[in-house]
């Protein structure tokens, strides 16, 4: 593999770059164009309905996306360009981590909005849990990837380092579903014991519930994939496949996004509709949870 400062096109043969291809100009730019869509359309659905931590993390990630694959543009025009490689590196890996906090802070409000008594535990306690988690898999992967760029992607420690990111992130994704489904089965039980109220849930709600089951199964698939992907290293035969990662890294990613703009929480529920929790974990006696239609 031929190094960052001494190749060009004119000089060197594609194959001995980190990539071994080309990043497509044409696929690329349609990436930073549809999250330059999602961008706006997060922060007019936040503006709306208020949702200002959840927006905030969603638009950080789309962000760190345009920034991401601006530096495959970059390489595109040279593969061997260093900022590009940099960029794209930092920027690409860790920016998912942002659309999984912004997920984990649903699950917080969808406990609130149906019945704090049918969580195992007190609502605040998946701020505590979960926020945390997603900074540690953030640095990680941040390390890892700026450990990197500063070796052209020749230090296994970089390597693994991002690896461990990435599996904490997959683990802690796979808690959320687990805590997920086991407060949805308690709710459905309180339910039928009468220990909860029997509620109208609106189609908003049934909405926003399927498509953020969708946007979480997507970005776990992309996890999964960068697990794999970089399990051989930069030597392996995944990170030499752009169709692979065109699909399997971009696709999956834009399509969470989308799907939380779809699914938005704040046609449901905004931080706004939230008061502070008791010990217990049950509503204070002056909160009130407001139903929208849309």
């Amino acid at each position: 593999m031929a190094g960052f400062g001494n190749c060009t096109l004119d000089t060197c043969n594609v194959k001995a770059s980190i990539f071994q291809y080309r990043p497509s100009l044409g696929a690329n730019a349609a990436f930073i164009a549809l999250f330059g869509i999602a961008f706006v359309l997060h922060l007019l659905q936040g503006l709306r309905w208020r949702t200002w931590t959840f927006m905030g993390l969603v638009l950080c990630g789309c962000a760190s996306e345009m920034i991401g694959y601006g530096g495959r543009i970059m390489m595109s025009g040279n593969p061997w360009n260093f900022t590009g490689f940099m960029l794209q590196i930092v920027c690409v890996t860790f920016a998912p981590v942002f659309f999984t906090a912004a997920i984990y802070v649903t699950l917080y409000r969808t406990v609130l909005y149906l019945s704090p008594t049918s969580s195992r535990f007190a609502p605040r306690i998946y701020y505590i849990l979960f926020i945390p988690c997603d900074i540690i898999s953030l640095v990680l992967q941040a390390i890892g990837g700026a450990k990197s760029t500063q070796t052209s992607g020749s230090s296994q420690s970089a390597i693994n380092i991002a690896l461990a990111g990435l599996g904490f992130q997959v683990g802690t994704l796979c808690i959320f579903i687990a805590l997920s489904l086991d407060f949805a089965l308690r709710y459905r039980r309180d339910l039928q014991t009468g220990a909860v109220r029997t509620q109208n849930i609106p189609a908003t709600f049934k909405i926003f519930a399927s498509f953020l089951t969708l946007s979480t199964l997507c970005i776990l698939v992309r996890c999964v994939y960068r697990i794999d992907e970089l399990s051989n290293g930069y030597q392996g035969p995944l990170i030499h496949n752009e169709g692979l990662f065109i699909g399997l890294e971009g696709v999956m990613v834009i399509a969470a996004v989308f799907a939380l703009n779809v699914g938005h929480p704040g046609r449901v529920f905004t931080e706004a509709d939230v008061a502070p929790q008791s010990e217990d974990g049950t509503l204070s006696e002056t909160t009130q949870i407001k139903h929208r239609d849309g």
